[in-house]
C-alpha cells in the first residue's frame, strides 16, 4: 500500500484510545496548538505531531510493551529533533485527565513565553 493510503487508512481505523486523544488534540483544542495525526515522519508513521514544537504523542497497546522496534524508532525520530511522550491506551481512556495534563503540562515547557512589556518609562514613548 502506498503511504499516503496507509495513512489514510489509519486515520479512519483509529483505535478508541486514539479517537479519544484526538477529540482533546484536534481543532487547537488544547491552548491553541496544532497538532497532526497519523502523520509520516521519515520512515515511521507517528499517532499525533506538534511540528512546531517537535513534539509526537504516540498512543501505545499492549504489543508496544518493551518493544525494540519502539525504542530504536524513539531514538531515530529524538535525533531528529522531537520529544516523544507515550501513553498506554489504557491511561488514555481510563485517566484522560492525567494524560491531558502531562501533554499540557509538556507544551507549556516547549512553549517560549512572550516578551515582557518594558516599565513605562522604557519604552520610548
Amino acid at each position: 500500500m502506498h503511504p499516503r493510503e496507509f495513512t489514510k487508512a489509519l486515520r479512519q481505523n483509529m483505535t478508541d484510545a486514539e479517537q479519544r486523544l484526538w477529540k482533546h488534540l484536534r481543532a487547537h483544542r488544547m491552548d491553541g496548538q496544532k497538532f497532526r495525526r497519523q502523520q509520516p515522519i521519515g520512515p515511521y508513521i507517528v499517532d499525533f505531531v506538534h511540528f512546531g514544537l517537535r513534539l509526537i504523542i504516540e498512543a501505545d497497546g499492549g504489543q508496544h510493551a518493551d518493544s525494540p522496534h519502539d525504542e530504536a524508532r524513539d531514538a531515530w525520530l529524538r535525533g531528529q529533533g522531537f520529544t516523544v511522550l507515550r501513553f498506554w491506551n489504557d491511561d488514555i481512556l481510563l485517566r484522560t485527565d492525567v494524560v491531558l495534563e502531562a501533554i499540557w503540562s509538556t507544551l507549556q515547557a516547549d512553549t517560549p513565553s512572550p516578551p515582557t512589556p518594558l516599565p513605562q518609562g522604557e519604552r520610548g514613548d
